[in-house]
């Protein structure tokens, strides 16, 4: 009987499909389709018959359902499937006594072994089938317009899912038996053991193997490698399999990353993890760099490991440190990541030997040097690695301050990501930081120097102050030697009661101790008792050291040379050569003596120490924060809250300057960025809401005082945005009814507190009011009766204050009330009117500095809920006249017999403070009169115009439904008709308000008008009335009455501006610009003629004027007020202010200029035009400066090209070698693109001429180089190249000419026109250089028409103006810094912006 073929495995398929070669196992025929079921039929049949041999005659089916996997049923499949798992399993189960059975012939082995072989080649191959198509079919399921493959995929794929798990269990139990045996007990092929390694690394091929539904696939792969690892030695293959799949598939790595680190630990496969890291380190850098892919792969691996088995990484960790230094930043990222989760899991803790220690330095060290990488996401990453090991506690000591200080470092970083982790880190550092819970520098320097003072005390201690003269124990022992003679012969004398008396002392356990008793003995003089010690000794220890007679004539000899012995060896500078020196009580007493001085000292050392490394760590958290605070307006919001929460942290460590940052976010509660505003919120509610204490009572108590140390000394700004969090929390119930109760109490002083925090429980209540107006409403008396009563002329502050809360009422009435409800106004004859009136009554005779403020408020209080307001400050003002004429009247009778008669002088007789009241008093009440007549009055007229039309609709609705016949455009007609009526009505309304300011205000009837003339005799002379309060209050008001009438305004318009320019008080000025601000708003037509006056203020001397014209002048151009054209380079020369401020709001203005379209683009061509004309007076280096400032905003590649052009032309036109050098600048600091290019090349001959100069030559040499680094394309590096040939031609012509007109003739330069130099009052003495007739009023434009409410102005047309066309823009309202906000001068409310037509 012939032998049976022997099957070989295949490399591919077909290969079993052709002759092999003799006795090698052929497929005879491939079934077709429909002779499949009933092979498979007969198969199984057989399969119960003859048991796994039964594939032997039967393996041609199988192979025909996987040749036609692709059309066979989906039941041929699973059932072929199935039916060889049982064929592998029954096979499995019976291999191990096959295997076992001594008797088993050659030829039964082989037919078991080519059994084996084709049964777990069918099995495989029918799972690498199923595993295709159901990848295939899950690559279908993401297309959504493949819904019956999707179907279709759902079914097949989840029953193929199902089975996938037991089918690899099965082959790890297969790979699990020593199958050795099977060839004859040599090692099994790599090839049958790479049948089920092929089919596992085919199912981790799916994307999807990473989800978490697949955990038990993942596992059962997971064992079944491990299986071939252990008993197929398949480490070599794995290697290089596992290596080239993470390079082509990113999702194995955390998969693998699982898997090794579980062979690892619970199979002891160690070394396959210094076998994988090897071959991923030797990887070239160079080629990682270009392949992202595989690179991504290698990093995610090598993290994840490390996080896993850190131990096993560290032992490997060399073989990677070359990646360190290659182009590859994932793989950088990944490096320095697994170094972290070293630190952190291995080399972390204070017991760790040298050699670790070592290691732990180095990782830290490289860890900071990747700070500073060149990458921005490695310094990002190494800043996220350094907070989790701080965070771990990681992080030694010795470490802690050169972190600290790359931290701070990295918040100046151009990466925003970098910022954010940089703020994350050193909020870790302080969170987790090992000095103290506070860290405040000033509590922290007073220890330090008391600590360090008291250790150079201890050090100076410590030092011996004179040497004494030392004597050798030797010398000392021939002193001592008769007594101790004497001593040691009378133990000899038989005298019974001393030798009672020596009984007393008994020999210690030890030698050592003995030793140190004698040397006792011998130093307190004892020698008796010394010699009778030795002696026992001797007896007791006899024959050890030193107790040992050395040869002696007799007893009493030893005992003497013993004694000798221990004295001369205990004894400092003794001989060490003798035995007892190191264990003699002398020596061991002294060093006892030294050390415990020592050991104080050490420890200072530590303490003084520990105390400069917090005070160190506290000054750069101050540093940090610094710079951090200025991060708040920034524009990328997640570093905005990322600096928030800092200084949330920061304020739990109680570090003083964590309030300026506190304070310093407020105004981000106006941020339009919803992050950014909820950030700000959930800090004031940790920092503010959540109180530790325990009972309601002490939390509301914790908060007001909290809530109250912010308002002291802030301003008006910080307080409104105070006030929008507060309301924001009351409008949540995040303010307990507690707090409210507290802040009442203060307020009606039934609970102690000082006159500031009763100022701060009113204002608190008025911010609460606006989120609950009722918490007012139902407690107006209190407010008035306690706060405006007999004692609040003690301090106007506090009535001040209340009046700001009761005018609550007036900007928050109630939501029920509809538009078209009567606004909440109280009665005139209401007490809270009676109370104010005689509060400022009474306080109009008394100087008080806080009385104007206080009279203020209260007029815009009277004003915003009186009825009939105009009557009651009539009356103020004509009791306050009174006062006057009164305190007048006495002054003229004291002085009756001197002067006759003294009307004209009556005024200068006044107390100054007296006067400066009524001035103050009539300003006010004029310009709330404006205002109430402007808003209120006209809003009132127009919600009753309307209500009557509503009605009147209302009546011809009813009339039209009972006359259904009118026609349709009759219908029209009429609406037409109600438009053009309610168009109409409110030009009535607005021309009957303009008639009553007109003409009746300051008209001989009114009573302003009896004060106009003693306003205008205080103007008009300075000399007379020099007191500057008086003069500045007195300017305020002029402004104010120019504001009710445009017919005054424009008769007086010509003093005030004279006031402005040639007024000596800084505080006239300006009050004077605030009110042409505001007259240039409501009177633009007569204002205009003068803006030159306004520019022209920004270079007054006095800083807080130049800030405050600067804020002005802001608001105006942005509103589009005023014209822009030429003056505004006024503007551009406050960037290089000296003050910070002054340079903050010029920033400020160009920043929201910028929003405005074109509009910095626009100005520029003239801005340069104005600021390199030799006479403004601007020197080249501050030219420069501003120029960097405001070339940043031009982003735009069209605007770049159309300024190179512009300013190349702009070349032909200049004048001095100044000028040539300021245009090239200007070039230079442009990013010049491929057309900008060719923009110089055509305009080359503008600026040819002027290359001689070095400056001008190096300028266009810098224009090409940024040009070159932006990344340049073939065909454009000719353009560069031939343009620098033209550019060095013509530097180097012009130089040669240059030398050779030194020897002939010069041409002269032509010399500039002469210009009148325009001077700077910053830079020349504030003298009246301008005469009278520099005031003579401008002839004003022709009245252009304007309506009530009037859209923006357009821009006036600009000379260089932008090719481009201007978007339109709404008109776009400057968002102000609080620290640009004037606190010394009074603002004046803006009036309605309604105009005349």
């Amino acid at each position: 009987m012939a032998a049976a073929p022997e099957f070989h495995l295949p490399l591919a398929p077909a290969d079993l499909l052709r002759d092999g070669g003799p006795g090698r196992y052929v497929v005879q025929e491939v079934l077709p389709t429909r002779e499949l079921p009933p092979a498979l039929a007969a198969f199984r049949a057989a399969f119960r018959a003859q048991g796994a041999l039964a594939v032997l005659q039967h393996f041609d089916c199988v192979y025909s359902v996987l040749h036609h996997f692709r059309t066979v049923g989906t039941a041929v499949k699973e059932d072929a499937l199935e039916l060889m798992m049982h064929v592998v399993s029954r096979h499995s189960n019976e291999l191990p006594d096959i295997l076992s059975d001594s008797g088993l012939s050659h030829a039964d082995r082989a037919a078991h072994l080519n059994a084996l072989k084709m049964s777990c080649y069918l099995l495989t191959g029918l799972m690498d089938a199923f595993e295709m198509e159901t990848c295939k079919n899950s690559c279908l399921e993401a297309d959504p317009g493949r819904k019956n493959r999707k179907n279709h995929a759902k079914t097949s794929g989840s029953s193929w899912e199902e089975e996938r798990e037991p089918l690899l269990r099965l082959l790890t139990q297969l790979l699990q038996l020593d199958l050795r045996q099977l060839w004859g007990g040599l090692a099994v092929e790599e090839e049958f053991f790479s049948l089920m390694t092929g089919s596992c690394y085919r199912i981790l091929e799916n994307p999807s193997i990473g989800l978490q539904r697949y955990r038990v696939t993942r596992e059962a792969v997971t064992h079944l490698l491990a299986a071939a690892l252990v008993h197929c030695d398949h480490m070599f293959s794995a290697t290089l399999k596992i290596t080239q799949m993470l390079q082509h598939f990113e999702h194995v790595a955390p998969v693998f990353a699982q898997a090794v680190s579980l062979w690892a630990k619970e199979y002891g496969l160690k070394s396959l993890v210094g076998e994988l890291l090897r071959e991923i380190g030797q990887k070239c850098p160079q080629d990682l760099a270009r392949e992202a892919s595989g690179v991504k792969g290698y990093a995610t691996f090598i993290s994840e490991l490390a996080e896993q088995i850190p131990t096993l990484v560290l032992s490997n960790m060399s073989v990677l440190l070359p990646h360190l230094d290659g182009e590859s930043y994932m793989m950088r990222n990944a490096i320095l990541a697994a170094m972290a989760e070293v630190l952190v899991q291995v080399l972390n803790g204070d017991q760790l030997e040298e050699a670790a220690r070592g290691t732990r330095d180095k990782f830290l060290d490289i860890l900071q040097a990747h700070v500073c990488d060149i990458n921005s996401f490695v310094r990002s990453r190494v800043l996220q690695l350094f907070t989790r090991i701080v965070q771990r506690k990681a992080l030694p000591l010795t470490q802690f301050q050169s972190a600290v200080s790359l931290a701070v470092g990295r918040l100046q970083d151009k990466s925003v990501i970098v910022v954010k982790n940089a703020i994350q880190l050193l909020a870790a550092f302080l969170s987790n930081n090992p000095f103290s819970s506070k860290l405040s520098c000033t509590d922290l320097e007073e220890p330090l120097k008391k600590e360090v003072q008291k250790l150079k005390e201890m050090r100076d201690r410590g030092r011996p102050t004179a040497v004494a003269p030392m004597i050798a124990p030797e010398e000392e022992w021939e002193a001592m030697l008769p007594e101790v003679r004497a001593a040691t012969q009378q133990l000899f004398q038989p005298l019974q009661e001393e030798e009672e008396e020596e009984e007393v002392l008994e020999v210690e356990e030890t030698v050592e101790r003995t030793v140190e008793q004698i040397t006792g003995l011998l130093k307190r003089l004892n020698y008796k008792s010394a010699a009778h010690l030795t002696q026992k000794a001797l007896c007791r220890f006899q024959g050890t050291e030193p107790f040992i007679g050395a040869g002696e004539e007799n007893e009493e000899a030893t005992i003497l040379n013993v004694l000798k012995r221990l004295y001369t060896g205990s004894c400092p500078g003794g001989n060490s050569e003798d035995p007892p020196c190191d264990n003699s009580s002398d020596k061991i007493e002294e060093v006892a003596q030294e050390e415990q001085p020592q050991t104080e000292l050490v420890k200072q050392e530590m303490l003084v120490q520990y105390l400069q490394d917090a005070y160190n760590f506290s000054v750069k958290i101050t540093e940090a924060l610094n710079l951090i605070s200025k991060m708040m307006y920034e524009t990328s919001v997640s570093v905005v809250q990322e600096a928030i929460e800092f200084f949330v942290t920061v304020s739990q460590f109680g570090v003083p300057q964590a309030l300026l940052g506190v304070r310093r976010m407020l105004p981000l509660i106006w941020s339009k960025e919803p992050g950014i505003k909820e950030a700000v919120l959930n800090a004031y509610r940790q920092l503010y809401l959540s109180p530790s204490e325990d009972s309601e009572r002490a939390k509301a108590q914790a908060l007001v005082h909290s809530l109250s140390l912010i308002m002291v000394d802030a301003s008006l700004g910080t307080i409104q945005c105070l006030e929008e969090i507060i309301s924001e929390f009351v409008q949540k119930d995040e303010i307990k009814p507690a707090v409210t109760q507290l802040l009442w109490e203060r307020f009606t002083e039934k609970s102690p507190c000082s006159s500031l925090e009763r100022r701060a429980a009113v204002m608190l209540l008025g911010m609460m009011a606006r989120g609950k107006p009722e918490i007012i409403g139902s407690n107006l008396d209190i407010l008035v009766t306690v706060g405006l009563s007999e004692k609040a002329c003690e301090d106007y502050r506090l009535p001040q204050e209340v009046c700001y809360v009761i005018s609550k009422l007036a900007s928050n009435p109630k939501p029920a009330l509809e538009k078209s409800s009567a606004p909440f106004r109280l009665p005139q004859n209401h007490m809270l009117f009676g109370s104010l009136s005689e509060t400022v009554s009474k306080g109009f005779a008394q100087p008080s500095t806080h009385w104007i403020p206080f009279m203020e408020a209260a007029v815009t209080l009277i004003y915003q809920l009186a009825e009939g307001a105009e009557e009651i400050c009539a009356d103020i003002l004509h009791v306050c006249s009174q006062q006057a004429l009164e305190k007048l009247q006495d002054a003229d009778e004291q002085k009756a017999g001197d002067a006759p008669c003294g009307v004209s002088d009556g005024a200068g007789s006044l107390p100054t403070f007296l006067l400066l009241h009524l001035v103050s008093l009539v300003g006010q009440v004029a310009l709330q009169q404006v205002a109430y007549l402007e808003v209120s009055v006209s809003t009132e007229l127009r919600r009753r115009r309307v209500l009557k039309e509503e009605k009147t609709k209302k009546q011809s609705d009813t009339s039209i439904k009972k006359q259904r016949a009118q026609s349709t455009g009759n219908e029209t007609t009429m609406e037409e008709e109600l438009g053009l009526v309610g168009a109409t009505a409110d030009d009535t309304e607005a021309e009957l308000i303009r008639s009553i300011c007109e003409t009746e205000l300051l008209d001989g009837k009114h009573l302003f008008s009896a004060f106009v003339p003693l306003v205008l005799k205080i103007c008009n002379n300075p000399g007379l009335y020099s007191d500057s309060a008086l003069s500045a209050a007195t300017a305020l008001t002029l402004g104010k009455l120019c504001m009710i009438s445009s017919e005054f305004c424009d008769s007086h318009l010509r003093l005030l501006f004279t006031m402005m320019e040639k007024s000596t008080l800084p505080d006239v000025r300006s009050n004077l610009i605030i009110a042409a601000g505001d007259l240039a708003i409501r009177f633009p037509n007569q204002v205009e003629p003068w803006t030159s006056h306004l520019y022209a203020r920004l270079r007054d001397p006095c800083p807080s004027v130049r800030k405050t014209a600067g804020l002005v002048m802001t608001h105006l151009i942005l509103k589009d007020m005023v014209k822009v054209k030429g003056q505004v380079s006024e503007m551009a020369t406050l960037l290089i202010d000296p003050e910070e401020e002054i340079k903050g709001v010029a920033q400020n203005f160009f920043s929201e200029l910028a929003n405005k379209g074109n509009a910095v683009y626009n100005l520029l061509p003239d801005i340069i035009s104005h600021l390199s004309d030799p006479n403004s007076g601007i020197e080249e280096e501050s030219f420069h400066t501003i120029m960097r400032h405001l070339f940043s905003y031009i982003t735009k590649d069209k605007q770049t090209e159309s300024l190179v052009e512009k300013l190349c032309q702009r070349f032909r036109t200049a004048r001095t070698e100044r000028q040539y050098r300021d245009l090239s600048h200007c070039l230079a600091l442009l990013p010049v693109s491929e057309r900008g290019l060719h923009k110089l090349q055509d305009n080359y001959d503008c600026f040819a001429d002027k290359l001689q100069d070095p400056a001008v030559y190096n300028c266009f040499q810098t224009v090409l180089a940024r040009f070159r680094r932006a990344g340049i394309k073939p065909e454009t590096k000719a353009l560069a190249e031939e343009l620098e040939q033209k550019l060095s031609a013509s530097h180097n012509r012009g130089l040669d000419s240059t030398e050779t007109c030194q020897d002939g003739s010069q041409t002269p330069m032509p010399v500039p026109a002469k210009r009148k130099p325009i001077g700077s009052s910053r830079r020349q003495p504030l003298s009246p250089a301008n005469t009278d007739d520099d005031f003579v009023t401008p002839p004003s434009r022709t009245l252009r028409k304007r309506a009530q409410k009037r859209h923006p102005r357009k821009k006036n047309i600009i000379t260089f103006s932008s090719d481009e066309e201007n978007n339109s823009e709404d008109e776009l309202l400057a968002q102000l810094r609080e620290e640009e906000t004037p606190t010394k001068t009074t603002p004046i409310t803006r009036s309605s912006a309604r105009r005349l037509r």
